[in-house]
């Protein structure tokens, strides 16, 4: 058992002035973990308990933990400018060409601070160009924090096929304007546009679910929600928070070949940096105030910061060559695929999924094609098995559904070590 004294004592400190100890809800895991050290692969707690970390703040380092080219980036951008607050940079130039260059929807670029931030944009952006009012989102699909996409993300089975906002406080007609389907239902999206495409601004989706794991999208789905939006004046906007980057430099749209309107990006573009953006179509782009004449109102203060487009740059950078995909994409494989014959072999009622760095185990019999799927996923096991890696040294998330990641920092021997610890995992469940 890994012991948590130190990290006990300091998280007490910590919710005598921040609500819960902690300043993201989904931080709060139960136990009190408080970590002093990040580097490479590996994480370090209050008491000296050091882990591979497959959690990886949701996803951001693809590099690994303070990558030196990216962090020396950083510092080469303190020494030169901070926050000038009125034109432009260079970086955020040089940023903006970049993201223009790889991401297939992006004519032009807008640079904001969270994935958060830049739903909230794409939605408005959607609304005041089509003069409507309702969005499509899908169950499973987290899009951020503001009220039109608060809802329906981990949703207990009462609560599916309804409205689940996540929050007191919501503005009930933003919740009464949000429609939500399932994932991967090509006819649930095409009935509901016949009966109410004209007042649908946007359809807005994660191209994979990762919020809940991995659902991976069937590609006639895709492809026919391209096909909708286009017959219907609907904008089509691809939430790649997650996906850009991670899964391919110009997002999963280049992998799946369908091209939205609008394109949201954060996460593994600057490895850990707070940084985001929206693109997308050039008509839609000059709506926003930045422009002369654009109707739709866009600020803030730490928008294209400089560490942030430094950090964002240095990692797009290391990205380039294709050669940190190739290492993710063949350890993810051998994650999933051990994992796999580790479940076959000791017949527990479970699959190992993913996509690319990604991977995560449902304790159910497959497939997971939409959220209503994973209400079969044993929670129980789940959460044992998650708790049981930790102990172990192995960091995922210790939360039900939660994805893990790998990045360019792990070793082969990361991943020998970390089947190892799922394997005893597994049995201790089993017994």
């Amino acid at each position: 058992m890994i012991s948590l004294i130190e990290s006990e004592r300091r998280f007490q400190l910590a919710k005598e002035v921040i609500p819960g100890g902690v300043n993201t809800s989904i931080r709060a895991v139960g136990k009190p973990l408080v970590f002093t050290k990040a580097y490479g692969s590996r994480i370090v707690d209050a008491d000296e308990n050091e882990y591979i970390d497959y959690h990886a703040a949701f996803g951001p380092p693809i590099l690994g933990h303070c990558h030196p080219k990216v962090n020396q980036r950083v510092f080469e951008a303190l020494g030169t400018i901070d926050l000038v607050g009125a034109g432009t940079t260079d970086r955020e130039i040089e940023l903006s060409r970049k993201l223009v260059e790889y991401v297939p929807s992006a004519d032009m670029v807008q640079m904001c601070n969270s994935g958060s931030e830049a739903t909230f944009h794409a939605i408005r952006l959607s609304r005041a160009v089509t003069g409507r009012q309702k969005i499509i989102k899908f169950q499973g699909c987290y899009h951020g924090w503001h009220d039109a996409v608060l809802m329906n993300i981990i949703s207990p089975p009462e609560r599916v096929g309804r409205k689940d906002p996540l929050s007191k406080g919501m503005a009930q007609e933003a919740i009464e304007n949000t429609i939500v389907l399932p994932f991967n239902d090509l006819e649930a999206v095409r009935q509901t546009v016949a009966q109410k495409g004209e007042q649908i601004a946007a359809i807005i989706l994660e191209p994979i679910p990762h919020n809940v794991g991995c659902i991976l999208p069937k590609q006639a789905f895709l492809e026919g929600l391209r096909r909708i939006c286009t017959e219907a004046g609907i904008i089509l906007v691809f939430d790649e928070v997650i996906t850009g980057f991670r899964h391919d430099i110009g997002g999963y749209q280049k992998i799946c070949g369908v091209t939205p309107d609008l394109t949201t990006l954060g996460k593994a573009m600057a490895n850990g940096y707070p940084a985001a953006a929206i693109c997308g179509r050039k008509d839609l782009m000059l709506h926003f105030n930045t422009y002369p004449g654009g109707d739709v109102f866009f600020a803030g203060t730490y928008n294209a910061h400089s560490l942030a487009t430094a950090a964002s740059l240095a990692t797009i950078e290391e990205l380039e060559s294709g050669q940190v995909h190739q290492h993710i994409f063949d350890l993810g494989e051998q994650v999933r695929k051990g994992l796999a014959e580790i479940i076959a072999r000791l017949g527990i009622k479970a699959f190992a999924t993913g996509f690319g760095s990604t991977f995560v185990v449902y304790f159910m019999d497959p497939p997971a094609e939409k959220y209503a799927d994973l209400l079969a996923n044993d929670s129980e096991q789940d959460l044992a098995f998650r708790w049981g890696m930790v102990e172990r040294g192995i960091f995922i998330h210790p939360m039900c559904l939660k994805r893990s990641h790998i990045s360019a920092a792990h070793t082969q021997a990361d991943i020998d070590r970390t089947l190892e610890a799922a394997e005893q995992s597994l049995k201790a469940l089993k017994r």
